[in-house]
């Protein structure tokens, strides 16, 4: 009999794993409902993001494991299994942090998003106020970035 090491490795596939035991259902129905969708709309922006630069994805993907945590098993599993997704939500849960190249590439989009939307939409407006919301907001970003453990190569 094969165990889920040996599977994965002969099919190069990962095992699915029943996260069930994670998740604190809501009783509400209508409560439920509404996570599920917010955890929908969550998932969308985060593939977005990935897509769209100055869109945060991870965020997003986080977002929607805790909307789908508190409403739907089917979904929570699928998205805990995923093999992108799933690996990124364990491991910062985990407390293992994020890969370097993330930690590289995430700070240099914010910081050239931020530079670009107040270049060209909030300095020759005069909207200096929201210029410097953008660029703290930009600066939190990287800064909570930066923070995060550096997750090690497996």
């Amino acid at each position: 009999m094969q165990d889920a090491a040996d599977t994965e490795r002969i099919s190069g596939t990962r095992p699915f794993v029943d996260y069930s035991s994670q998740m604190k259902i809501t009783a509400i129905p209508t409560l439920r409902l509404t996570y599920r969708i917010l955890g929908v709309f969550s998932l969308g922006f985060g593939m977005l993001g990935y897509m769209l630069p100055g869109l945060p994805g991870t965020v997003f993907i986080l977002i929607a494991a805790y909307f789908f945590a508190q409403s739907s098993p089917r979904f929570y599993n699928w998205l805990m299994n995923h093999r992108v997704f799933g690996t990124w939500i364990r491991d910062f849960r985990a407390g293992k942090g994020i890969p370097l190249w993330l930690k590289v590439y995430a700070p240099a989009v914010i910081l050239l998003s931020c530079a670009l939307s107040i270049v060209l939409f909030f300095a020759p407006r005069g909207l200096w106020l929201l210029a410097m919301l953008v660029a703290a907001v930009g600066a939190y970003g990287v800064y909570y970035i930066l923070r995060l453990p550096t997750r090690r190569r497996s």
